[in-house]
């Protein structure tokens, strides 16, 4: 049995805590968007789009500045400032309000997520780091159900209305705080000197991580907000605490594959398993194409989270494989910005598709886009 660093373990248990308590949130924005305020699809989209491009340009700016320097103040600063804002969600009056509440929580995930995830890689041997992200994103998803089931027991058997159950949010996310403060210690890793760091700028990269940056760039138009999954059972009658449960089991099903995708990848090689996983995703999607009735929803949606786990850490583990260890942090920028500076495009897209020709037209879309990107897959390699 692999025994993972400490650093790997306690990053997991932070981000249990971390989702535990966006899960008790995240979820219910279409509820309220849908209900209380009266919005439409497009709106998510926009909403979903947003918050991902706001993260998604921090990313590189706090990957880049945490090389050669301690990474921990960035991750404790990312998480603190989500769990402070994050349970004010259901206090928006407006539609605009809980956009930028929304961005506002999305920048703390900017600060943190590419200091994390070199964290990760520093402290992690090249070969096994697909089981290390696996296992980061099975205690993600692991604390995404616990608090959807949380969320889903306020409201159906504790009475609580929706933003009640967002401010209780506030509980589990200080957990998580307290843990990097009191158990995460940073071991050193290798930097760059100073004057010799390498600049922000894309060139700078070397040419395989931009060639597979790109081709996840393009794959990012064909990433869909999990919150349609919510807004989907909200249009065919599913209740809310119904789609809590619902929420829960496909975080649960994403968790069970996650940390296998990762093992899988120190086995047949990163970008082998890259292609599996995004061929995965993209019947994930077909799959949810289909849906016409609530019982079809549970099938496709768990379906969904077997399919979409395999390839959630091995995107991050190729970026590590690719990148130099000096300037590790950046790399993760670079990838996070742009598989999310097409978050906005996407999500209106998505949406608008969605208004106009409805759920079934939009998710086979994407689901092609994420098999011709599988195609273009074919053309990259693991070595720079």
């Amino acid at each position: 049995m692999l025994r993972l660093p400490a650093t790997v373990v306690t990053l997991g248990f932070v981000s249990f805590f971390n989702d535990l308590a966006s899960e008790m949130v995240t979820p219910l924005i279409p509820l309220v968007l849908a209900g209380s305020l009266g919005a439409g699809p497009i709106v998510l989209g926009l909403l979903e789009g947003v918050a991902e491009a706001v993260s998604a340009w921090l990313k590189l700016w706090s990957g880049g500045r945490s090389d050669g320097r301690r990474r921990k103040p960035w991750v404790l600063g990312g998480y603190l400032l989500s769990n402070l804002v994050r349970p004010f969600f259901g206090l928006a009056g407006h539609w605009p309000v809980l956009v930028s509440l929304r961005a506002i929580d999305r920048v703390g995930k900017g600060l943190r997520s590419a200091p994390r995830d070199a964290l990760v890689a520093d402290a992690m041997p090249a070969a096994l780091r697909g089981t290390a992200y696996g296992f980061h994103r099975a205690m993600d998803n692991g604390g995404a159900c616990l608090g959807a089931l949380l969320a889903a027991a306020a409201v159906a058997w504790g009475g609580m209305a929706l933003p009640q159950v967002m401010l209780w949010s506030a509980l589990p996310g200080l957990a998580g705080v307290v843990v990097i403060i009191l158990a995460l210690h940073e071991q050193p890793h290798a930097a760059a000197p100073a004057a010799s760091r390498p600049p922000l700028r894309w060139r700078a990269m070397p040419a395989g991580l931009r060639h597979y940056l790109a081709v996840v760039a393009v794959f990012g138009l064909a990433r869909v907000s999990e919150t349609f999954v919510m807004w989907r059972g909200h249009e065919i009658g599913c209740g809310s605490a119904e789609l809590l449960v619902l929420w829960a089991l496909m975080s649960l099903a994403k968790s069970v594959t996650s940390m296998l995708g990762g093992w899988i990848a120190d086995h047949i090689g990163p970008l082998a398993m890259l292609r599996v996983g995004w061929l995965a995703l993209a019947s994930g999607y077909a799959l949810l194409a289909l849906i016409e009735a609530p019982q079809g929803l549970w099938f496709a949606a768990v379906g969904y989270g077997l399919l979409a786990g395999l390839s959630e850490g091995v995107e991050r583990t190729l970026v590590g494989v690719l990148a130099p260890s000096a300037s590790r942090g950046l790399a993760f920028g670079w990838y996070y910005l742009l598989s999310g500076a097409v978050a906005i495009p996407a999500g209106l897209i998505f949406g608008a598709i969605w208004q106009r020709g409805g759920a079934a037209l939009a998710f086979m879309l994407v689901a092609t886009l994420a098999l011709a990107c599988t195609a273009a897959s074919l053309g990259l390699k693991e070595r720079n």
